[in-house]
């Protein structure tokens, strides 16, 4: 696994901002080399408040919106709309606001899907889907993704991984349900770690000092059981994007730069 970079900004809206900008950046450079590019976004705050930026951002129209695949690291097992839903929250700020091509867009299974209300079913239908666009330079069940964005919570999870749960242990699917997570809705689908660390570059975003403790432990030597953050790596690159808050707390030798 990659070795983090930590960048830091000054507070969550600049944040946002350059976290945006970055991913213009490297979505133009990715697809200038290989024509087409691929993404997974994450919600929260901090994750939807960065793509409410890239749609205002006069740069997003750099972007071949046609050319981009796009993908979730978890979602609420909740109908379709549903306000909780990742889904919803990234077309409401970023997708109904761009050109995409609708078959380019790959939301997680809700439960008025084909499966009904049966998340194991749900889950290893997104992995087919998952299989079906890896292709064979990828080497594995999931496309090698350009960019894998995550979010990460006060206690460390990401995705919907959160520490201790039988998700963590998985090491040969790609998306699992998950049953009584600790925060509401307590239903969910998600990547695992395997599928994560396929990406090329992950990006954890987080935001506020509630979650400088997590931080810390996410950049520490702890192990992914007990802190998943820990566990969220690119192949080619990881980036720990955060406000000053939320650095607060990093344990030392960390590489890291701040912006003005």
């Amino acid at each position: 696994m990659t070795t983090p970079t930590v960048l830091i900004h000054r507070d969550q809206e600049l944040l946002a901002r350059a976290v945006a900008a970055r991913l213009v950046t490297r979505l133009v450079d990715v697809q200038a080399a290989r024509g087409s590019a691929s993404v997974v976004l994450t919600g929260g705050g901090v994750g939807t408040a960065v793509l409410a930026e890239l749609a205002e951002s006069r740069a997003r129209d750099a972007i071949d919106w046609r050319a981009l695949d796009i993908w979730w690291g978890d979602e609420r097992f909740l109908p379709t709309g549903d306000p909780e839903r990742n889904e919803t929250g990234a077309r409401k700020a970023l997708l109904d606001h761009v050109d995409v091509d609708p078959a380019r867009v790959h939301p997680m299974p809700s439960t008025d899907g084909p499966d009904g209300a049966d998340p194991e079913a749900a889950a290893e239908r997104y992995a087919a889907e998952l299989r079906a666009a890896a292709r064979p330079e990828d080497h594995g069940p999931v496309p090698s993704f350009d960019v894998l964005m995550l979010g990460l919570g006060p206690d460390a999870h990401v995705a919907s991984l959160f520490p201790e749960m039988p998700a963590l242990y998985e090491e040969e699917r790609t998306v699992v349900a998950v049953r009584g997570a600790p925060k509401p809705p307590p239903t969910r689908l998600s990547l695992t770690l395997p599928a994560i660390r396929a990406a090329r570059e992950v990006w954890v975003v987080a935001a506020g000092g509630s979650k400088a403790p997590a931080v810390r432990l996410a950049l520490s030597e702890a192990g992914p059981m007990q802190v998943p953050g820990a566990g969220a790596r690119g192949r080619q690159r990881t980036l720990f994007l955060l406000d000053r808050a939320a650095a607060a707390q990093l344990p030392p030798g960390i590489d890291r730069m701040s912006s003005p």
